[in-house]
């Protein structure tokens, strides 16, 4: 609750919190753009695969010529981050390069903020690991809904509270698990045409549609504050903030939860295609278990929703604002060398399930593709049957034909054992798979 004060002094001492930003996407556009009205934060360096496209991205969100000149600009990651920066911030999107700019950072003594959910939830156990023994923090993005989550998670536990579950909202109806990108843009509302022109990507955004992004972000939170998964995948219950407290308690209790303690999605759509009351689709929450009859009546007394018993209630928020609030991940690393939100296990997998039938030969292409979506399993679960990992669903050639949803596994697939990424995954398994 002090980081403006410490940033202040840091100004006032002329010892900017320096960034290297890896990626001028939306996310690190959103960065940007606060950037200029937050004295003592600098941005020294960004790495895009387009420096003109990154200038362009500064000029878009109102950076002066003046601050742009005094910008570097690159296509070298590893030159920026062994620059003088205190923070990385990578939002690349992508997880082998997320994995590579992150072991980078660990190296080279800087804090890494991982805008990169799929890459943390592919290896973030193991490079979270690896950056608390060299004595810099690797920390999930503040303003992304698995660290507002998680926020929301430890303040629930350090008030003496019982997390029953926490997550998220999405629009979300079974049909999307099969959407591809040529069919995307139908479910938001756009043409193929006003998409283009506002640079929106196609697989991108149908990865948040087909259930990805979600099963991607609950594996995150699940890891980083060691809530469950649901045996059977997320459930995505259609469910507004009202009535958080009645359907996201366990089932023996009247819920739809298989126990209490886990992670699930709720609808902003009913399953006919109509929109829930007072849904939750932008945002986080978490339910909570009064733990005595003292604190069930305060949770009346003071207007919180409460299921029909009065013990569980909910507390939520109802927006998240992505990369305008970074600063707050970045500045906690830099400050108070804290991460906003870290994974300390392995309990979250994302596996690979094919959209259609799929023949032998055929190249998998990753998240929001034309081939595969992400479900979420138990991690245990996820190494017993072999499932391919959605952040390694790229490039990889089928051996073998997978029916239309079935989970993709390693002997389904030909792939190269010595590839860096498929070494870290691998490495993070054995280090965790048994916790």
């Amino acid at each position: 609750m002090n980081l403006s004060s410490l940033l202040a002094a840091r100004h006032a001492a002329g010892k900017p919190v320096r960034v290297a930003l890896i990626g001028a996407g939306k996310f690190g556009s959103m960065f940007l753009s606060q950037v200029p009205h937050t004295p003592g934060l600098e941005v020294s360096i960004i790495v895009d695969l387009d420096p003109e496209r990154a200038r362009e991205a500064c000029r878009t969100v109102g950076w002066d010529k003046d601050r742009i000149a005094a910008t570097g600009f690159t296509t070298d990651g590893a030159k920026a981050i062994a620059g003088e920066i205190e923070v990385v911030v990578e939002a690349t999107g992508n997880p082998a390069v997320g994995i590579a700019h992150a072991r980078a950072a660990i190296a080279n003594g800087k804090h890494i903020v991982m805008v990169n959910v799929e890459a943390d939830v592919l290896a973030g156990p193991l490079l979270a690991e690896e950056a608390r023994k060299a004595g810099v923090v690797y920390s999930l993005a503040y303003g992304d809904q698995p660290a507002l989550t998680a926020e929301m998670v430890d303040w629930a536990r350090a008030t003496g509270f019982r997390v029953v579950a926490a997550g998220k909202g999405t629009k979300y109806l079974p049909a999307y698990h099969d959407v591809t990108p040529a069919g995307v843009w139908g479910h938001y509302g756009l043409s193929a045409d006003e998409a283009q022109s506002a640079g929106m990507n196609p697989q991108m955004f149908n990865s948040f549609l087909d259930g990805t992004k979600s099963a991607i972000e609950m594996a995150a939170i699940a890891n980083a504050t060691g809530l469950d998964v649901p045996s059977g995948g997320l459930l995505f219950p259609p469910c507004g903030v009202d009535d958080l407290p009645h359907i996201m308690r366990p089932r023996e209790h009247g819920g739809v939860l298989e126990k209490s303690g886990v992670v699930e999605v709720v609808s902003s759509l009913e399953r006919d295609g109509r929109p829930v009351f007072r849904d939750l689709r932008w945002g986080v929450y978490v339910v909570l278990e009064a733990p005595n009859d003292y604190a069930a009546d305060c949770f009346s007394q003071y207007g919180l929703k409460t299921d029909s018993s009065g013990r569980y209630a909910a507390m939520y928020k109802p927006y998240h604002l992505i990369g305008l609030e970074l600063n707050i991940s970045v500045l906690s690393a830099a400050l108070r060398n804290e991460p906003t939100g870290q994974p300390h296990g392995f309990r979250g997998d994302v596996a690979s399930v094919a959209k259609r039938d799929l023949r032998a030969g055929e190249m998998l292409d990753g998240e929001g593709g034309y081939t595969v979506w992400g479900k979420l399993m138990p991690a245990q679960a996820s190494l017993k049957a072999g499932a391919l990992p959605i952040g390694l669903a790229h490039h990889l050639k089928l051996k073998r034909n997978v029916a239309h949803g079935a989970v993709v596994i390693w002997d389904d697939l030909e792939f190269d054992a010595a590839n860096d990424t498929i070494k870290v995954r691998r490495a993070m398994e054995q280090k965790f798979g048994g916790r």
